[in-house]
């Protein structure tokens, strides 16, 4: 019953803490006004502005800023211990996550739906902009150069997903037209394409289905890569209400709907457990609550922070708060649904993560050696053991996904649900949350990229299809790259974002600790209280400068001093330290200026 317990305990301390630490927030600090015109109305171009309802905006928010963060950060750091990650989640994701979301959305809105990096140069200065937005671009090209790998490796370890995701697309664009032309409500809509989704979970993978998805999961990955990106440029350069819009708010129907029967399930499995043919087996916590020296793993602080990200915070969530969001919502004070309701609903999402890792994979799963499955069951210690015996064994996307989807499943398992079904529904799960972002991340890209050339002086750039080819052509070349020491070939290209992927955890997490300053600035300005940014600003900036320092430096694995230096990943992380400390000293030199 611990489970259940603490899976209830979440949901009623995010209901709580929605309903007044976020409502004093709104109200008090941001003072969110349905009279004010946002920027959506005021520009609206009926591309990128857009006034849409706060039902649609959450749908695309929601799904844009959880992608796979939620899932991998979370069960990679149940490695040490459940309590620990949990209590960063469940805190995180309060007090510091929600509030970033918030604050980023609430300075976007009150500056003509503008990124934080432009409106750094207002709050800070002019070279704060180009150094900030230039974080940004680093950090949204490893997103981009990563995420086609995350959704071809989902693809290829579930191929059931795959009918069901691509199907999505054309469902969205027949529905994102028809609401733009007819302007109807969204209930009938909703309920069609939830259930037309649902089908082709069920129904998607039976036939002819299955060759198209063997055929498809057979494709080399760095097709898959050349595939989603040319994808996500036409997502990102079409209006937002034909593709974007509709194809998140579907999946976000989708998404919530299968949390909420994973919830269930859960419930299920604590009242009743679950019998997969070696018996009933109860839902108990089979993974220890604190452990601090896991094989091979790097020290629980700071690195527990750095894994989980996006379940607690994420830098990345203020570029979408501020890139598109922004531009969206058609009254302010749905800004707190938006920004920090589904930084909350990712936090729950999170805590659903760790329980499906830590207790879920404890109802059963089969077990293997050397990849070959030996028809014999693991249940209990025994189960989380196989998946976190070291950290070797738990690292890896396919370890991450793996144990999450497995765990999952066996809570839909416990609602009567067949196993192929569940394992599909939630490798659909991981594989739409992955699509979403990198779509939304494309258009964020090219966001940045067109503030960067007005900066720069580039006027080519300035041009949104010039800024877009040139934002996906640079992720396709890191991407095209292979593994150190693989040749170059067709079978090996497209996993070139791993390279840079060491440093998506901890610049990520800085990207967050700068949109805090720029937050703690405009509220100076406005003479309005900034105590509570104060604290998370300084663990968001410490946080990752020190795990950074630590990957340079720490152990023969040193990206700089090991017996195996990594001079990229080395020269990337110096520079983005260096522009850390830099926008710091702009934010120190701005500090002793009066207020204006």
């Amino acid at each position: 019953m611990v489970t259940l317990l603490i899976a209830l305990g979440a949901f009623v301390a995010y209901l709580i803490a929605y309903h007044t630490y976020g409502k004093w927030l709104s109200q008090k600090i941001f003072k969110l006004d349905p009279n004010h015109v946002p920027p959506s109305v005021e520009f609206e171009d009926g591309c990128d502005y857009v006034p849409t309802s706060k039902s649609v905006v959450f749908g695309h928010h929601f799904t844009s800023i959880a992608g796979t963060g939620p899932i991998v950060g979370p069960a990679l750091a149940v490695i040490w211990g459940w309590v620990p990650a949990l209590l960063w989640v469940l805190f995180g994701s309060i007090f510091i996550g929600a509030v970033h979301d918030l604050g980023a959305l609430v300075v976007s809105l009150r500056n003509r739906g503008q990124t934080v990096g432009d409106i750094a140069g207002k709050v800070l200065s002019g070279r704060a902009r180009i150094l900030f937005l230039g974080i940004l671009f680093l950090a949204l090209t490893i997103v981009l150069a990563i995420f086609g790998l995350v959704i071809a490796a989902v693809f290829k370890a579930f191929p059931a997903s795959i009918f069901p995701c691509l199907i999505q697309i054309p469902l969205a664009i027949l529905i994102g037209s028809y609401l733009h032309r007819k302007g109807v409500g969204l209930l009938i809509p909703s309920l069609v394409s939830l259930a037309l989704m649902y089908l082709s979970v069920a129904f998607g993978d039976v036939g002819l289905f299955h060759s198209f998805n063997s055929t498809l999961a057979g494709w080399p990955i760095f097709t898959w890569v050349v595939l989603l990106l040319v994808y996500s440029y036409i997502a990102s350069v079409l209006p937002v209400w034909l593709l974007l819009q509709p194809r998140d708010y579907i999946n976000s129907l989708q998404l919530v709907s299968t949390l909420a029967l994973v919830f269930l399930g859960l419930i299920c499995a604590a009242l009743f457990g679950l019998d997969q043919g070696a018996g009933k087996q109860s839902l108990e916590v089979a993974a220890p609550a604190l452990r601090l020296n896991p094989e091979g793993a790097p020290f629980i602080f700071p690195f527990l922070f750095i894994t989980i990200a996006c379940g607690a915070v994420s830098g990345f969530h203020c570029l979408v708060s501020s890139g598109t969001s922004s531009k969206q919502l058609k009254n302010e004070a749905d800004a707190q649904c938006v920004g920090f309701g589904s930084m909350l609903t990712e936090g729950f999402l999170a805590t659903i993560v760790i329980l499906a890792c830590v207790a879920g994979l404890g109802l059963g799963i089969p077990e293997v050696v050397n990849q070959v499955p030996t028809g014999n069951l693991l249940v209990g210690e025994e189960a989380y053991q196989a998946r976190y015996a070291s950290w070797g064994s738990a690292a890896g996307l396919a370890a991450k996904v793996g144990a999450f989807v497995d765990g999952a499943a066996n809570f839909l398992k416990a609602l009567g649900l067949p196993a192929t079904f569940a394992v599909a529904v939630m490798g659909v799960f991981v594989a739409s949350f992955a699509a979403t972002t990198l779509d939304s991340a494309c258009r964020l890209q090219r966001y940045v990229t067109q503030e960067l050339a007005v900066q720069l002086k580039l006027k080519p750039l300035t041009n949104k299809h010039a800024a877009t080819v040139f934002a996906v052509g640079v992720a396709g070349l890191i991407a095209a790259i292979p593994e150190a020491g693989q040749e170059w070939k067709l079978a090996n290209l497209g996993k070139g974002g791993l390279l840079l992927w060491p440093l998506f955890g901890a610049t990520n997490q800085l990207l967050g600790g700068l949109a805090f300053l720029v937050i703690l600035f405009w509220l100076r300005q406005k003479n309005t209280p900034f105590w509570f940014i104060i604290p998370p600003a300084i663990l968001m900036l410490l946080l990752p400068g020190l795990a950074m320092g630590l990957y340079l430096f720490q152990g023969d694995g040193a990206w700089l001093t090991g017996t195996t230096p990594n001079y990229l990943l080395s020269s990337f992380a110096i520079a983005t330290v260096i522009l850390e400390v830099w926008i710091i000293l702009e934010g120190v030199k701005r500090w002793r200026k009066p207020v204006s």
